[in-house]
């Protein structure tokens, strides 16, 4: 394991817990800064740290926009001082009056969103105009994931100028996410990024061609960011890369980034010679993706095995080295949804020590 790593004052600290290291989370900014060009066409995605505490850091650095997925994340970051907030879902239900509320409630703020359908914009048109405010809305583009938007074409620049005419909408670009452009080889994830972008460009034409504006395009994830990074006008989504995670980590070697957040569990019991169990269960680390869920740091030939709510098995070659109550550091597979089932994480300043705990604000749906 490296050193960097150890918590001096562990024993402090209760487990299971997420641990942030704070020079890693420095680190990994600079680097995301350093690969966009600076801060002005960077809109981090909120998802994976839902904390004030990391969108302090970015304000600092001059990040003044930001991407997220729920009402909650918006809110958190609008009262964190952001003034531009991008909510990437599309809202339907209750979700339409929530956010026009929201809109009312924060005028320093300004909001987007999405959408992919006419009927739901008619829906947030009607419900803007009841309470006497403008949304600004995207086009939900669909470039090849197939998960949510509307493909480039006709249907889809009609829809568009639908914004223009809609009372309480206004047009406020393209929103195109490419989570299916995953390639391992950087030559093929850049030629994926390069189609999906083409896509963009082509329908922005048509849009321009109507006389349409088409004020900023929002693309690109933690992988794909650095491709339209050099596009020069395409606002980019990194969200994973502020923590990084060992799913990413062992798959994408091209990209700079390193560890930012690690699990803290410990022995709770040792069955068997070869088996210890954790008191790391499924209630504490995303079951996302089933297997493997994390890898063990500390320990060479551990092997982690079936997990319950508050339980996790350790296969180990000769337990008799081991002691309950023993810490065990995990790296988790998805660092996203782990964040989300924390209430506190506990940061680790650079000398190793644990001094502060932070909220995970946002984790809430509501």
């Amino acid at each position: 394991m490296d050193l960097r790593y150890l918590v001096q004052n562990i024993d402090e600290i209760p487990s299971p817990s997420l641990l942030i290291y704070r020079e890693r989370v420095k680190e990994n900014l600079a680097r995301i800064l350093d690969i966009a060009g600076g801060p002005e066409l960077l809109r981090p995605h909120v998802k994976t740290h839902k904390m004030a505490h990391i969108v302090a850091m970015q304000l600092e650095a001059g990040i003044t926009r930001q991407k997220c997925a729920t009402l909650f994340e918006a809110d958190m970051l609008a009262e964190a001082g952001v003034p531009d907030v991008f909510i990437a879902y599309q809202m339907v239900g209750p979700n339409i009056g929530r956010l026009v509320n929201l809109v009312q409630r924060r005028p320093e703020t300004t909001f987007r969103t999405m959408v992919d359908t006419p009927q739901m914009a008619q829906a947030l048109s009607d419900a803007a105009m009841s309470a006497g405010v403008t949304v600004d809305v995207l086009i939900d583009l669909d470039v090849g994931q197939h998960r949510t938007g509307i493909a480039p074409g006709p249907e889809a620049a009609t829809l568009y100028e639908m914004f223009s005419r809609l009372p309480g909408l206004t047009p406020g670009g393209i929103h195109a996410y490419d989570g299916h452009n995953h390639q391992v080889d950087i030559a093929e994830r850049t030629q994926a990024c390069n189609n999906s972008l083409n896509q963009v460009r082509t329908f922005q034409d048509d849009l321009k061609a109507k006389r349409l504006p088409v004020p900023r395009r929002i693309m690109g994830g933690s992988i794909s960011f650095p491709c339209y990074a050099k596009a020069g006008d395409v606002e980019t989504s990194p969200g994973t890369a502020i923590f990084w995670d060992w799913g990413y980590g062992r798959r994408y070697t091209d990209l700079p980034f390193e560890a930012a957040a690690l699990l803290l569990c410990r022995i709770v019991s040792i069955p068997t010679s070869t088996r210890a169990t954790l008191d790391l269960g499924s209630k504490a680390i995303a079951s996302d993706p089933a297997q493997p869920r994390g890898i063990v740091w500390n320990m060479e030939n551990a092997e982690l095995d079936f997990q319950n709510e508050e339980h996790w098995v350790m296969k180990y070659p000769d337990t008799s080295d081991l002691t309950v109550g023993q810490p065990v550091y995990i790296f988790p597979t998805h660092i996203c949804p782990t964040s989300a089932l924390h209430r506190y994480v506990y940061v680790i300043d650079a000398d190793g020590h644990c001094r502060e705990r932070w909220d995970v604000s946002a984790r809430d749906r509501e």
